[in-house]
């Protein structure tokens, strides 16, 4: 059997070297858990980057994948297909948005909400030079349109011309936003909490002032709910929080807990003047797998209370790592909703994950000075008292 070693060779020599991978091949998952191929055994507070949500090896979310492999996997979008449609109608209800549209994943739930955007302007006046507002420090996708509105300039540069008429405003201030805006401008996109960024939650004042510029000049107020949706902020999506509703918005990450799949939805308003037949199309979105998957999903989130535990173990959470900051003088702060948090340190952080990797814990950074905790939402308080002992000894 080949080593560790010999695999991660394999893989420097075949893959594409897009990824600074840490050095290990995992091999499997239980609970909150991961094991690499020789047994080691890792507390994740990564969750595959926000998406393994309920954890791994969840045998009814196991059961209905299985189940629905040995029926159909894919027919294509020519045909209906009843996962799908249960799957468009339980997000719908909880969601409070009109209609959907899936995806394979966050990038291109964000290229749908930018062309629906589009559309809708068009149809409005005919013209093609409408702009979008997206702001500074964004991150949505890495593909052309997603990273034309991802606002930093070294995730652009090397790619460039991207898609035009883009303009950046500052997440939190409106005044920003409000100097951005021309008679061009047809949607306000951004993150309901950034998380490449930093971990910056929107403001509720920032967010109603957008919100109610946007209704007063028909522009469209587009949410990126990928990374910090599902549940992950103590709503299913973070603008519930707020008493505000988008146009559009993309879902992805844990919407499927490990199987590929996305979604952007709008309001009925929307959707019945933007994309119609022939506008917008994916061979796989929403095939009859990806939908047994986010059925399997939201079933789960209902029966085990998901959001619910979530509001109690995300401020437990925060109170652990508030702890850290009053204990250590080069922790400046900690930012983020419930169980999406950040650490913000002096300096930078690669040093510690590593540490915290070698003793069995898996963290993230988010920006070159910023650890990033976004574990699977069914973690209890004795993962994240394990987790703040094992960061703890990577700090002294």
């Amino acid at each position: 059997m080949e080593s560790m070693k010999n695999y991660i060779e394999d893989a420097e020599a075949a893959l594409l070297h897009t990824y600074n991978r840490f050095q290990v091949v995992l091999d499997k998952g239980e609970g909150v858990y991961l094991y690499d191929m020789e047994g080691k055994k890792y507390l994740d507070f990564c969750a595959g980057i926000a998406v393994f949500a309920l954890g791994y090896g969840n045998k009814i979310y196991n059961d209905a994948l299985k189940e629905q492999i040995d029926k159909v996997i894919h027919t294509s979008n020519y045909y209906y297909n009843i996962p799908a449609i249960e799957a468009a109608k339980k997000l719908k209800k909880i969601s409070g948005m009109d209609r959907v549209f899936f995806t394979n994943s966050g990038a291109e739930s964000i290229e749908g909400a930018i062309k629906a955007a589009r559309k809708y302007a068009y149809l409005k006046d005919g013209r093609t030079d409408h702009e979008i507002i997206a702001m500074e420090h964004s991150f949505h996708g890495r593909t052309m349109g997603a990273l034309s509105v991802t606002g930093n300039k070294k995730y652009r540069e090397a790619f460039e011309p991207m898609i035009g008429n883009i303009r950046f405003a500052t997440l939190n201030d409106f005044q920003s936003v409000l100097d951005q805006v021309t008679d061009k401008t047809c949607a306000i996109l951004f993150e309901t909490v950034q998380g490449e960024g930093g971990i910056y939650p929107a403001t509720e004042e920032f967010m109603k002032q957008v919100k109610a510029l946007c209704e007063e000049r028909d522009i469209l107020m587009i949410l990126d709910e990928i990374q910090c949706g599902m549940g992950r902020c103590g709503e299913y999506y973070a603008w519930q929080r707020y008493g505000i509703k988008p146009d559009i918005m993309t879902s992805a990450k844990a919407l499927g807990c490990g199987v590929p799949v996305g979604a952007f939805m709008m309001t009925e308003k929307v959707a019945a003047h933007s994309l119609t037949s022939g506008d917008h199309g994916t061979t796989y979105g929403g095939n009859p797998l990806a939908g047994a998957a986010i059925n399997a999903v939201l079933d789960l989130f209902e029966e085990n209370h998901i959001i619910e535990h979530v509001n109690q173990i995300g401020d437990y959470l925060a109170n652990r790592l508030d702890e850290l900051v009053d204990k250590y003088d080069f922790i400046t702060e900690r930012r983020g909703v419930k169980l999406m948090q950040g650490l913000v340190f002096d300096r930078p952080v690669g040093d510690i994950i590593g540490k915290a990797l070698e003793k069995g814990l898996i963290l993230i950074n988010a920006g070159p000075n910023i650890i990033r905790f976004v574990p699977p939402l069914v973690i209890e308080e004795e993962n994240v008292d394990k987790m703040i002992e094992i960061l703890t000894s990577c700090l002294q």
